[in-house]
């Protein structure tokens, strides 16, 4: 997980790390590289853009939405009747839940979100963060999250890293528990560590 510089630069690195994987790796929602037998690593790149997934009504569903359909990852996300919605019909954390769901859809060993629960309101990015915490747990898969929320970053993070003019300023371990709260002293004193390198007081 990343404390971020300014977007453009967040931005490039994640779709970096994405044209990457669709050049020689298998990316989600990408094609293969390569005829071998060598495993590949499967990348999802989430993006708010993602709820575009939501069924046009009358539109025939490509390869891509009949996975994301007939499958049990809108139900583990909490959208199993709301898959033939309109994008206009859903609220801020169900787009979101929508974005996430198809990032999942093809079952990525690493996921890749950038702010993703920025634009939601106190309540509903909880629950958001409580859905990531489950999802990595019950999946597996890595996450590279990009935040601006340091209580997020060390609520989700294992490892953090601080980018500053494009490179990295810090790396900090996060030695935290599963279930840890920001009312764990420890969890204190890492915001507090965090808060002081990014210049704000405490």
């Amino acid at each position: 997980m990343r404390t971020p510089p300014p977007r453009r630069a967040r931005t490039t690195v994640l779709t970096a790390l994405a044209l990457v994987a669709a050049a020689g790796l298998t990316a989600c929602g990408g094609s293969a590289s390569g005829d071998d037998d060598t495993p590949r690593l499967r990348i999802g790149y989430q993006r708010f853009g993602g709820l575009s997934l939501v069924k046009a009504r009358g539109e025939a569903p490509d390869a891509e939405w009949s996975l994301f359909e007939s499958g049990p990852v809108l139900t583990e996300v909490g959208l199993a009747d709301r898959h033939r919605a309109w994008p206009a019909e859903l609220s801020g954390g169900q787009a979101q839940r929508v974005a996430v769901a198809r990032a999942l859809v093809r079952e990525p060993d690493v996921l890749l979100l950038d702010e993703p629960f920025g634009a939601l309101d106190a309540l509903t990015r909880l629950r958001m963060q409580a859905l990531l915490r489950r999802l990595r747990a019950e999946h597996g898969f890595a996450a590279l999250l990009v935040t601006h929320d340091v209580e997020e970053a060390l609520l989700l993070a294992d490892r953090l890293l601080l980018l500053e003019s494009g490179v990295i300023a810090e790396e900090l371990s996060v030695p935290l528990g599963p279930t840890r709260t920001p009312d764990d002293l420890a969890f204190g004193a890492l915001r507090r560590r965090l808060l002081d390198r990014l210049g704000v007081p405490t």
